[in-house]
Order: structure tokens, then C-alpha cells, then sequence
């Protein structure tokens, strides 16, 4: 019988002393019996809006019910039926703003915890069973180019292989996965976890050529002078934003997409075990208050010989887009706050390193277009913070390769590839795109999403190029 009245089950985590020492994931993950007692919150109500809210459609309500019953694998392949990375996102998504924020138990009572037990069955499913590809038909016959192995080329190559297309993935890197590989820190999301989902493709056929930069060593026109009938793109946002203030230049100054791939993909926390150095220093600055600002922060504070992580915000802590989880994590981590203050320059030790960053406070002023409160310096407050290193998470856009060499295609004022919403194809016929590269920096179950309709756009597409109705 339902109990939404029950307090949420709430996750164990590794105690915050301990988990900067290590790369382990801080969220510990359900029981068995947590999970049952979590779902048994779950009323079952008939019109399911937390499904309402969340981007890939999962039929959230009728896992819970199997998760009820105690049967776990079943609830895995029933998330599976629309997204195909359930353990991925039920670590990173913001669920909290999504199908969870939905939930009509929210009214009165707190929501079910909808991303845990997402995460709990695909965990029970890789560990108990494995990860069981999903039954291909025979080819059709036709094939499609995916450019890009992150969140949605991974969906729409998994969609399209299950509909009988021949799937080739091309990534530009030397493992696939994409940001969930270089981006996110073993901490919130294990490689192993990536990888078991990618496995789960290979093993249904997908192809994935990896060290394939399309626009480089191959062009998207030549995939189709190489018989290729679709071509999708899911190149994601890899260019990083930098302020423009002096002293960007200095070394020690590192983009968070630098940082993060490599602390995370190269293992640099690990050198010289692993072959990648990355110098920090004893003193550490970040700059943004993002969720990509709270993975340089929490992989900083980890480092060998790292003893000061500064995080540096134009606005309040209230204000940051980061999810609330990730900084509650870090304050538990000991991060140093410096809310409502701005970056004016990087301090130069002499030899070209830095050696600081001066700041001024700000004070929120009238809204901007955002609808967040506009941040507006205070004069005469300029301040120094002593660092050894900066790391710029401030945002990121579109490599524009893909654009430079593919004519035809449109994009916005932002440098963002314009697909549309209900198909994903672009301004060129029979190319597609979804994710960040056509969002800037979005969540990887936005991706998902969006990877979906793409898949089924090129699925009519090429529906129709063979005569099938």
C-alpha cells in the first residue's frame, strides 16, 4: 500500500572527511530494501506528471510499481524502453527540476525520489544480470552516420539499430562517451558505468570508430559520398568562454573542459601512475557557479597537494544554476565562498604563472533578460585572492569544425546549429542534430530528449527514401 506520508529515503553518502582523499562516487546508492520502501511512496496516480517532466518520456510510474514488487531487472528494461542510459542519468540528472519537481506529492509531502530508484534498478540490472542488449531486427538496408559518441549520439544510434539500421558512431576522442567520459568526475558518475551502456551498443551491432574528428579527418559531405543515407550530429559544446580580463594567458590558467578531461578521462589525479601532469599548485580558483564550476571545484579539492579551493561567483550562492545537491557537496567538502564578487585581472608571479586574482564585490541590481537580479560592481572594493591556478567554467559553446566544412548548415547568433524541435533535421537534407550543440550547454537527459526526436525524424526520413510507409 502507498505511503506518500513516509519521509523520503534519503541516499547514504561517503563521509565528506574521506571522500576528498578518493575518486569513489559519493553517493553510495539504495538497498534493495531502501529502494521497495522509497517506491511504496509512489500513489500511482492516474494522470503521471512526473513523466510530463521528464525530456526522454520515461514511463516513470510503471517502474516504480515493479520496483514495488520487488521486481528490479523488469523496471530497468522498462526505463530502457525510453532511455537507454537510466544509471547515467539517474546520477547527473537535475531531477530535482524535472520529473521529481513534477510529482504531486510535492503539494504536501516531499517527492518521490524518482532519480534514486532509477539509478538503484539500472545498478541491480548491470550488476545482477548485465547490461542485455536490446533484440535488432535484419538490416533494412540503409546506414547512418552518428558524429559524436556523448548522450544523444549514443541514443540515436541505439534508437536507429533497434529499427535496422546500420550505425556508424565516429568520436573524435580515444574513448567514447563524450562528456559523461571527459566531462562529469568518477565521483558523481564511474566510468565503468559509461562504458557498460556503450558495451550494450557494440554488442547490438552499433560500430564506433574512435580518434574520428568529422571536419577534420573526414568531412560529413564525404560520409555521404561514402554511402551513408543520414547523417547525425552530436558534437556536443567543447569550445570553453573565457572573460577576456588580463592575464588569461598566464600558465596555470586552464579552461574547465582542459581541467576536467584531464582529470577525469586522462587520469591525472592519478599521475604519475597515469602519464597526464596537471599543475594546481597548493591554491586552486574557479570561476562560475555551474554545475561544470562544482566539478572543477570537487576535482580540485581531491588533488595531490592541493590545500585551497576558491570558488568565485558574480552573484549569490542562491543564484547559482548549479544543482543544489552538487554544492551542498561541496560546502561539505570545504570549498572557500566568494559569492557576489567578480574576476578583474590575473596576477602574474614573473615568470608567467600566476600568483592571484583580483576581484571586486558586486551587489545585485535591477533584473536582466535572465529574470536573475543583474550584478553590479562596488567601487573601491577591489580584493586579491592568493592562487596558484585558475580554472574558467564560465560556459561553453560549439566547435565550429563542423560548421566551417559542412555548407549549408545554418546556425544562430550563438554559434549553435539550428535543428528543428520536432524532427532535428537541419537547414541540409538528411543531416540531423540534437544536444548541446544545438542547445549550448544543456542536461545529458535534454540530450537524451532531444536525441530521441532526432532518431525518429531520420527514422521517417529514411522510411520514406525506401518507399515504407
Amino acid at each position: 500500500m502507498a505511503n506518500p506520508k513516509a519521509p523520503r529515503v534519503e541516499m547514504p553518502l561517503q563521509n565528506e572527511h574521506e571522500r576528498i582523499k578518493n575518486y569513489s562516487e559519493v553517493a553510495i546508492g539504495y538497498t534493495a530494501e531502501m529502494a521497495r520502501v522509497e517506491a511504496d511512496r509512489c500513489i500511482q496516480c492516474k494522470n503521471p506528471t512526473c513523466e510530463q517532466g521528464c525530456p526522454a518520456r520515461v514511463p516513470i510510474k510503471d517502474f516504480i510499481a515493479l520496483i514495488s514488487q520487488g521486481d528490479f531487472v523488469a523496471a530497468a528494461r522498462k526505463i530502457k524502453e525510453q532511455n537507454s542510459l537510466p544509471a547515467v542519468c539517474g546520477r547527473v540528472c537535475p531531477q530535482e527540476e524535472q520529473c521529481e519537481k513534477t510529482c504531486v506529492l510535492i503539494k504536501k509531502w516531499q517527492p518521490v525520489a524518482i532519480g534514486r530508484l532509477e539509478r538503484f534498478v539500472a545498478d541491480y540490472e548491470r550488476e545482477m544480470v548485465g547490461v542485455c542488449p536490446s533484440p535488432v531486427p535484419a538490416p533494412n538496408g540503409q546506414k547512418v552516420a552518428v558524429v559524436g559518441a556523448g548522450p544523444a549520439g549514443i541514443t540515436v544510434a541505439g534508437d536507429l539499430v533497434k529499427l535496422g539500421y546500420k550505425v556508424t558512431v565516429f568520436e573524435a576522442l580515444h574513448v567514447p562517451g563524450g562528456v559523461l567520459m571527459y566531462g562529469i568526475p568518477e565521483f558523481r558518475l564511474p566510468k565503468a558505468v559509461v562504458q557498460a551502456e556503450i558495451d550494450c551498443l557494440r554488442a547490438m551491432g552499433v560500430e564506433i570508430v574512435c580518434n574520428a574528428i568529422v571536419g577534420a579527418t573526414v568531412t560529413v559531405d564525404e560520409l555521404f559520398e561514402e554511402g551513408y543515407d543520414a547523417v547525425f550530429l552530436g558534437t556536443g559544446a567543447g569550445l570553453p568562454k573565457f572573460m577576456g580580463i588580463p592575464g588569461e594567458g598566464l600558465n596555470g590558467v586552464y579552461s574547465a573542459n582542459e581541467f576536467l578531461t584531464r582529470v577525469n578521462l586522462m587520469k591525472a589525479y592519478q599521475f604519475p601512475e597515469f602519464d597526464t601532469p596537471i599543475r594546481a599548485g597548493q591554491r586552486v580558483a574557479v570561476i562560475g557557479g555551474g554545475n561544470t564550476a562544482m566539478d572543477g571545484l570537487r576535482c580540485a579539492r581531491r588533488l595531490p597537494g592541493v590545500k585551497e579551493v576558491h570558488s568565485v561567483y558574480r552573484r549569490s550562492r542562491d543564484e547559482m544554476p548549479a544543482r543544489k545537491e552538487e554544492i551542498e557537496h561541496a560546502v561539505e567538502e570545504g570549498i572557500i565562498w566568494h559569492t557576489l564578487c567578480n574576476p578583474l585581472r590575473i596576477i602574474d608571479d614573473g615568470t608567467g604563472w600566476v600568483k592571484g586574482l583580483e576581484c571586486i564585490e558586486m551587489e545585485l541590481g535591477e533584473p536582466d533578460e535572465s529574470g536573475r537580479r543583474r550584478p553590479v560592481e562596488k567601487k573601491g572594493s577591489n580584493f586579491i585572492i592568493e592562487c596558484d591556478s585558475v580554472i574558467m567554467a564560465i560556459g561553453q559553446g560549439p566547435n565550429p569544425l563542423i560548421v566551417r566544412t559542412t555548407p549549408g548548415l545554418e546556425t544562430n547568433r550563438w554559434n549553435c546549429v539550428v535543428a528543428s524541435p520536432d524532427t532535428g533535421v537541419t537547414s541540409r537534407e538528411a543531416v540531423y542534430a540534437a544536444g548541446d550543440l544545438i542547445t549550448g550547454g544543456t542536461t545529458v537527459i535534454q540530450a537524451i530528449g532531444q536525441g530521441k526526436v532526432a532518431a525518429a525524424g531520420i527514422d521517417e526520413y529514411l522510411r520514406k527514401k525506401r518507399g515504407v510507409a
